[in-house]
Protein backbone atom coordinates (compact mmCIF):
# COMPACT_ATOMS: atom_id res chain seq x y z
CA UNK A 1 0.00 0.00 0.00
CA UNK A 2 1.56 3.46 -1.09
CA UNK A 3 0.83 6.22 1.62
CA UNK A 4 1.97 9.69 1.73
CA UNK A 5 3.24 12.24 4.08
CA UNK A 6 4.14 15.54 4.10
CA UNK A 7 7.54 16.34 5.93
CA UNK A 8 7.46 20.12 7.13
CA UNK A 9 10.05 22.12 5.63
CA UNK A 10 10.91 25.82 5.87
CA UNK A 11 8.01 28.79 6.48
CA UNK A 12 5.98 26.84 4.43
CA UNK A 13 7.12 24.39 2.20
CA UNK A 14 5.91 20.51 2.17
CA UNK A 15 8.29 17.84 1.10
CA UNK A 16 6.19 14.87 0.32
CA UNK A 17 7.50 11.48 1.73
CA UNK A 18 5.96 8.24 -0.60
CA UNK A 19 6.08 5.22 1.12
CA UNK A 20 5.16 1.59 1.70
CA UNK A 21 6.14 1.52 5.94
CA UNK A 22 9.51 -0.17 4.36
CA UNK A 23 10.82 1.88 1.61
CA UNK A 24 10.71 5.58 0.50
CA UNK A 25 10.78 8.11 -2.12
CA UNK A 26 11.14 11.82 -1.55
CA UNK A 27 9.87 14.74 -3.67
CA UNK A 28 11.79 17.70 -3.65
CA UNK A 29 13.88 17.93 -0.59
CA UNK A 30 14.71 21.15 -0.19
CA UNK A 31 16.10 20.38 3.36
CA UNK A 32 17.76 16.91 3.96
CA UNK A 33 17.28 17.22 8.16
CA UNK A 34 13.95 16.73 7.92
CA UNK A 35 13.38 13.89 5.47
CA UNK A 36 15.98 11.89 7.35
CA UNK A 37 14.38 12.95 10.53
CA UNK A 38 11.26 11.54 8.91
CA UNK A 39 13.28 8.26 7.73
CA UNK A 40 14.73 7.52 11.21
CA UNK A 41 11.45 8.08 12.54
CA UNK A 42 9.51 5.60 10.69
CA UNK A 43 11.96 3.85 10.00
CA UNK A 44 12.32 3.63 6.09
CA UNK A 45 14.65 3.02 4.21
CA UNK A 46 15.43 6.08 1.06
CA UNK A 47 15.08 4.21 -2.59
CA UNK A 48 14.78 7.32 -4.54
CA UNK A 49 14.73 11.09 -5.25
CA UNK A 50 12.03 12.92 -7.30
CA UNK A 51 12.62 16.62 -8.35
CA UNK A 52 10.26 18.60 -9.90
CA UNK A 53 12.25 22.07 -10.74
CA UNK A 54 15.46 23.44 -9.67
CA UNK A 55 14.36 26.13 -6.84
CA UNK A 56 16.82 26.01 -4.09
CA UNK A 57 14.09 25.44 -1.65
CA UNK A 58 13.21 21.91 -3.68
CA UNK A 59 17.02 20.78 -4.15
CA UNK A 60 18.32 22.26 -1.58
CA UNK A 61 19.14 19.02 0.64
CA UNK A 62 19.88 16.28 -2.06
CA UNK A 63 23.70 16.23 -1.65
CA UNK A 64 23.27 15.61 1.92
CA UNK A 65 20.47 12.77 1.24
CA UNK A 66 22.67 11.23 -0.96
CA UNK A 67 25.68 10.76 1.64
CA UNK A 68 23.16 9.41 3.69
CA UNK A 69 21.84 7.05 0.67
CA UNK A 70 23.37 6.33 -2.82
CA UNK A 71 19.88 6.24 -4.88
CA UNK A 72 18.88 7.99 -8.30
CA UNK A 73 17.78 10.85 -8.65
CA UNK A 74 14.92 12.16 -11.24
CA UNK A 75 14.56 15.35 -12.40
CA UNK A 76 13.94 17.60 -15.27
CA UNK A 77 15.65 17.39 -18.49
CA UNK A 78 15.84 21.19 -18.90
CA UNK A 79 16.92 22.74 -15.89
CA UNK A 80 20.21 21.86 -13.38
CA UNK A 81 19.71 19.12 -10.24
CA UNK A 82 22.51 18.52 -8.14
CA UNK A 83 23.60 14.38 -8.40
CA UNK A 84 20.53 14.03 -11.40
CA UNK A 85 21.09 10.27 -12.84
CA UNK A 86 17.89 10.00 -14.59
CA UNK A 87 16.65 13.25 -16.62
CA UNK A 88 13.06 12.88 -17.23
CA UNK A 89 10.67 14.25 -19.47
CA UNK A 90 7.32 14.54 -20.81
CA UNK A 91 5.90 10.95 -21.06
CA UNK A 92 8.86 9.88 -19.86
CA UNK A 93 7.93 6.87 -16.59
CA UNK A 94 9.83 6.39 -13.12
CA UNK A 95 9.48 3.40 -11.87
CA UNK A 96 10.09 2.60 -7.88
CA UNK A 97 10.37 -1.53 -8.09
CA UNK A 98 10.98 -1.37 -4.09
CA UNK A 99 7.48 0.55 -3.69
CA UNK A 100 5.56 -0.97 -7.26
CA UNK A 101 5.42 2.92 -7.98
CA UNK A 102 4.85 3.68 -11.45
CA UNK A 103 4.95 8.01 -12.08
CA UNK A 104 4.15 9.37 -15.29
CA UNK A 105 6.26 12.53 -15.96
CA UNK A 106 4.52 15.66 -17.46
CA UNK A 107 5.77 18.25 -18.83
CA UNK A 108 4.40 21.69 -16.94
CA UNK A 109 6.68 24.94 -17.71
CA UNK A 110 5.34 28.09 -16.35
CA UNK A 111 6.67 28.39 -13.15
CA UNK A 112 10.53 27.60 -14.61
CA UNK A 113 11.03 26.15 -17.96
CA UNK A 114 11.85 23.10 -17.15
CA UNK A 115 9.39 22.13 -14.68
CA UNK A 116 7.82 18.80 -14.33
CA UNK A 117 5.47 17.21 -12.61
CA UNK A 118 4.50 13.53 -11.66
CA UNK A 119 1.33 11.64 -12.32
CA UNK A 120 0.12 7.88 -11.15
CA UNK A 121 -1.95 5.81 -8.45
CA UNK A 122 -4.62 9.15 -8.55
CA UNK A 123 -1.97 11.01 -7.39
CA UNK A 124 -0.26 14.03 -8.85
CA UNK A 125 2.86 15.95 -7.82
CA UNK A 126 2.99 19.01 -9.08
CA UNK A 127 6.04 21.10 -7.15
CA UNK A 128 4.71 24.98 -7.70
CA UNK A 129 2.56 24.94 -10.82
CA UNK A 130 -0.89 24.32 -9.33
CA UNK A 131 -0.80 24.99 -5.69
CA UNK A 132 -4.32 24.63 -3.57
CA UNK A 133 -6.67 27.27 -5.26
CA UNK A 134 -3.91 29.25 -7.28
CA UNK A 135 -0.68 28.60 -9.19
CA UNK A 136 2.52 29.30 -9.07
CA UNK A 137 4.27 32.88 -10.27
CA UNK A 138 5.96 32.74 -13.78
CA UNK A 139 9.03 32.61 -15.37
CA UNK A 140 7.80 31.98 -18.83
CA UNK A 141 4.53 33.36 -20.76
CA UNK A 142 1.65 33.26 -19.60
CA UNK A 143 0.17 30.95 -22.15
CA UNK A 144 3.33 28.46 -21.16
CA UNK A 145 1.83 28.16 -17.92
CA UNK A 146 -2.38 28.28 -18.46
CA UNK A 147 -1.51 25.17 -20.94
CA UNK A 148 0.26 23.07 -18.35
CA UNK A 149 -2.40 24.44 -15.92
CA UNK A 150 -5.30 23.42 -18.11
CA UNK A 151 -3.20 20.21 -18.64
CA UNK A 152 -3.55 19.34 -14.88
CA UNK A 153 -7.13 20.13 -15.02
CA UNK A 154 -7.66 17.63 -17.20
CA UNK A 155 -6.66 14.98 -15.03
CA UNK A 156 -9.42 12.64 -13.59
CA UNK A 157 -11.62 14.79 -10.78
CA UNK A 158 -10.44 12.10 -7.79
CA UNK A 159 -6.50 12.65 -8.99
CA UNK A 160 -5.11 13.85 -5.14
CA UNK A 161 -2.69 17.00 -5.73
CA UNK A 162 0.28 17.49 -3.76
CA UNK A 163 1.67 20.72 -4.13
CA UNK A 164 4.78 22.03 -2.26
CA UNK A 165 3.51 25.37 -0.49
CA UNK A 166 0.52 25.69 2.46
CA UNK A 167 -0.82 29.25 0.70
CA UNK A 168 -4.40 27.90 0.27
CA UNK A 169 -5.61 30.48 3.12
CA UNK A 170 -4.24 33.09 1.18
CA UNK A 171 -5.03 31.65 -2.13
CA UNK A 172 -8.63 31.81 -0.91
CA UNK A 173 -8.30 35.44 0.20
CA UNK A 174 -7.74 36.31 -3.46
CA UNK A 175 -10.13 34.15 -4.82
CA UNK A 176 -12.61 35.56 -3.01
CA UNK A 177 -11.94 39.07 -4.26
CA UNK A 178 -12.44 37.86 -8.07
CA UNK A 179 -14.97 35.25 -7.64
CA UNK A 180 -16.69 35.87 -4.48
CA UNK A 181 -19.87 34.77 -5.59
CA UNK A 182 -19.20 31.15 -6.40
CA UNK A 183 -20.05 29.08 -3.31
CA UNK A 184 -17.68 25.91 -3.27
CA UNK A 185 -15.30 29.02 -2.91
CA UNK A 186 -17.48 30.13 -0.17
CA UNK A 187 -17.45 26.83 1.31
CA UNK A 188 -13.88 25.64 0.80
CA UNK A 189 -12.68 28.92 2.37
CA UNK A 190 -14.97 27.73 5.38
CA UNK A 191 -13.68 24.71 5.37
CA UNK A 192 -9.30 25.81 5.24
CA UNK A 193 -10.24 28.37 8.35
CA UNK A 194 -11.06 25.57 10.33
CA UNK A 195 -8.24 23.33 9.31
CA UNK A 196 -5.55 25.99 10.31
CA UNK A 197 -7.35 27.30 13.32
CA UNK A 198 -7.07 23.66 14.10
CA UNK A 199 -3.00 23.33 13.13
CA UNK A 200 -3.94 20.90 10.46
CA UNK A 201 -2.40 20.91 6.66
CA UNK A 202 -5.06 21.82 4.00
CA UNK A 203 -3.63 19.54 1.54
CA UNK A 204 -3.81 17.21 -0.56
CA UNK A 205 -6.53 18.61 -2.76
CA UNK A 206 -8.04 17.10 -5.37
CA UNK A 207 -8.43 18.19 -9.34
CA UNK A 208 -12.06 18.43 -8.93
CA UNK A 209 -12.15 20.76 -5.91
CA UNK A 210 -9.67 22.52 -8.18
CA UNK A 211 -11.56 22.93 -10.98
CA UNK A 212 -14.49 24.27 -8.80
CA UNK A 213 -12.95 26.94 -6.70
CA UNK A 214 -9.37 27.79 -8.04
CA UNK A 215 -9.65 30.98 -10.40
CA UNK A 216 -6.79 30.38 -12.60
CA UNK A 217 -8.52 27.55 -13.86
CA UNK A 218 -12.10 28.96 -13.88
CA UNK A 219 -10.62 31.59 -16.89
CA UNK A 220 -13.29 30.93 -19.63
CA UNK A 221 -16.08 31.42 -16.23
CA UNK A 222 -18.00 35.09 -17.20
CA UNK A 223 -17.35 36.17 -13.27
CA UNK A 224 -13.66 35.45 -13.75
CA UNK A 225 -13.90 37.63 -17.19
CA UNK A 226 -15.93 40.45 -15.68
CA UNK A 227 -13.00 40.39 -12.85
CA UNK A 228 -9.95 40.05 -15.16
CA UNK A 229 -11.21 43.24 -17.38
CA UNK A 230 -14.07 45.61 -17.44
CA UNK A 231 -17.76 44.75 -16.21
CA UNK A 232 -19.25 44.71 -19.98
CA UNK A 233 -16.11 42.02 -21.57
CA UNK A 234 -17.33 38.71 -22.81
CA UNK A 235 -15.66 36.05 -24.41
CA UNK A 236 -12.46 37.06 -23.72
CA UNK A 237 -9.27 34.99 -24.69
CA UNK A 238 -8.76 32.68 -21.79
CA UNK A 239 -4.80 33.47 -21.47
CA UNK A 240 -5.38 37.08 -21.54
CA UNK A 241 -7.44 36.27 -18.46
CA UNK A 242 -4.90 34.20 -16.90
CA UNK A 243 -2.42 36.61 -17.56
CA UNK A 244 -4.29 39.99 -15.82
CA UNK A 245 -5.56 37.60 -12.54
CA UNK A 246 -2.22 36.68 -11.98
CA UNK A 247 -1.12 40.19 -12.13
CA UNK A 248 -3.34 40.88 -10.02
CA UNK A 249 -2.09 38.26 -7.59
CA UNK A 250 1.01 39.43 -7.91
CA UNK A 251 0.36 42.80 -6.52
CA UNK A 252 -3.08 41.20 -3.98
CA UNK A 253 -1.75 42.24 -0.01
CA UNK A 254 -4.70 40.09 1.30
Amino acid sequence: MINVHAIPAFEDNYLWLIHDNRHAVVVDPGDATPVLGALATRQLQLVAILVTHSHADHIGGIEALLRHAAVPVYGPAREPVPGLTHAVGDGSVVQIPALGLALEVLDVPGHTKGHVAYYGHKRLFCGDTLFAAGCGRIDQPPAVMYASLERLAALPGDTLVYCTHEYTAANIRFALTVDGDNPALRERASTVAELRAGGHITLPSTIALERATNPFLRCREPALQRAAADPDAKDMDPVAVFAMLRNLKNRFNG
